[in-house]
């Protein structure tokens, strides 16, 4: 408990000072982290042995949160200088590119290396950094920063909040199985008052904002974002759950080690890869 609390605390002042840099490279560098080691730690669970592949699919999902956005690296580079870079070449090419050099790599590493493991680490190396960038994406979609950086922390609290309210609504009230098969401590009861809870918390997340950022959001948009809390907060679960799919068929409890008592940087950030993509598409949808 002592290890689990002392990693809470490192991991809030983490989280503070990615608050206070928010708007500097120096998030785009943490999410830049998080998103490597993520992928880095997948590939380790699902035992790829190829080594040359595991460092260029790190290295990959690295390098994709400072293309996620023309102000990525601003003030160090000038967004109109760093859209020129990101515009040159599209997007689809590198992906392209990379499963290609995945594949010559199963094919010089044949003896070691198969094609599930080239599959693993293309949607480690791809779709796990995409899930990370959108905290890029979200900051700087829009005129009115401010919205852009409650949307993250929207997309947050849909995550966590449904999490930490279904535990302690299990707990309270836990009766009926939810997936006894994949994570028998989950209950129906307890996923219920998760999406209650995190509703709960993002219309308090929601009067703050209008009272104290600079343009408010309207009627519209207020039911737009507390309408889609419920499914996106239901998603968030699904994104815990389908993890939970994962690590089984790995045969791992976690799928790290870098926060002590609490696993890897995949165990912290499972249902927020399924949260954030969702409020992006509700961003794009709704607000642009």
């Amino acid at each position: 408990m002592k290890q689990r609390v002392i990693t809470a605390v490192v991991l809030l002042c983490i989280l503070a000072l990615a608050v206070w840099q928010i708007n500097t490279p120096i998030m785009v560098a943490l999410v830049a982290f998080l998103s490597a080691v993520a992928s880095n730690e997948i590939m380790k669970c699902a035992k790829v042995e190829n080594n040359f592949i595991i460092a260029l699919g790190t290295a990959f999902s690295a390098l994709v949160p400072f293309f996620a956005s023309p102000v990525a690296l601003y003030p160090l580079v000038s967004p109109e200088i760093w859209d020129k870079v990101i515009s040159f070449i599209p997007n689809t090419v590198f992906i392209i590119a990379l499963v290609l050099v995945f594949l010559l790599a199963m094919l010089k590493g044949y003896a070691y290396t198969t094609f599930e493991d080239v599959a693993v680490s293309v949607f480690a190396s791809v779709l796990v950094p995409f899930g990370f960038s959108i905290f890029i994406k979200l900051r700087d979609m829009f005129l009115n920063e401010q919205f852009g950086i409650y949307l993250i922390f929207f997309a947050l609290i849909c995550a966590l909040g449904t999490d930490s309210g279904a535990q302690l609504g299990g707990m309270a009230f836990g009766k009926h199985k939810m997936s006894p098969n994949i994570s028998p401590k989950k209950t129906v009861e307890g996923a219920v008052c998760g999406i209650i809870f995190a509703l709960v918390l993002n219309a308090a997340a929601f009067l703050l904002y209008n009272r104290f950022a600079d343009y408010r959001i309207d009627a519209a948009g207020t039911t737009i974002i507390l309408v889609c809390s419920v499914p996106i907060s239901f998603m968030g679960m699904m994104g815990d759950l389908s993890a939970s799919v994962l690590k089984r068929n790995f045969g791992v409890k976690d799928f790290g080690k870098i926060f002590p008592g609490h696993g890897g940087v995949m165990d912290r950030f499972d249902s927020v890869l399924f949260t954030l993509p969702l409020t992006y598409a509700m961003a794009l949808i709704a607000f642009c």
